[in-house]
């Protein structure tokens, strides 16, 4: 599954071509590697995300086509969610 799909299906980030922006901006890695939005995401694939000054990092559980909202966050794990000064780089 593309990553921006993967994205917007488990509910990380609302909506597609924003998803798709922040992966070829380079705030998202999978197992450690830069993605870009058309990256393939595969089960226990680790997804490093960069919001700002929070990096969030979820370990992929499931990948759907399709998911209820009350399901989106049963696709992922979160493993950690950790706060960093702004001038701080990935």
């Amino acid at each position: 599954m593309r990553l921006d799909k993967f994205l917007k299906v488990s509910r990380l980030i609302k909506r597609r071509p924003v998803a798709k922006e922040v992966a070829d901006k380079g705030r998202i890695k999978i197992n450690g590697k830069l993605a870009k939005s058309s990256s393939d995401v595969k089960f226990n694939d680790i997804i490093e995300i960069r919001f700002g000054n929070k990096i969030v990092e979820v370990r992929v559980i499931e990948l759907k086509e399709f998911t209820r909202k009350e399901d989106a966050d049963k696709m992922y794990e979160l493993i950690s969610e950790t706060r960093v000064k702004a001038e701080d780089e990935l």
